[in-house]
């Protein structure tokens, strides 16, 4: 199992509308993928709550994928490359981390 998270901070405005209006925006968007792009384990988006620690991420994607091939397939498929498109242009930053998870089947019992 693949674990993909992404991490953005987004600008205070941009494309007419504020930072919180646009990561709301992409988390419906992205939301909307599940059951669009059938490799998709299972997806979670996170709207930050605790805007007191500046250096705070603003966003955060959770999903779930059997295997790379599939994480790939994911990021090339033209509904997530219309997300991306949009981000782009109303991040500050972004930040990833993909990390693979054992079968519990693969996995050594105690």
């Amino acid at each position: 199992m693949i674990i993909h998270v992404v991490m953005w901070k987004f600008k205070e405005n941009a494309e007419g509308g504020g930072k919180m209006e646009n990561a709301a925006r992409i988390k419906e968007m992205l939301e909307a993928l599940d059951g669009v792009i059938p490799q998709i384990q299972s997806l979670e988006v996170g709207l930050n709550i605790n805007g007191r620690d500046p250096r705070a991420y603003d966003a955060v994607l959770v999903c779930r994928f059997r295997n790379m091939e599939d994480l790939e397939l994911y990021k090339s498929h033209p509904e997530h490359k219309k997300i991306s498109a949009f981000c782009k242009l109303v991040r500050e930053s972004r930040v990833a981390v993909d990390y693979e998870i054992p079968d519990k089947k693969s996995r050594k019992s105690d």
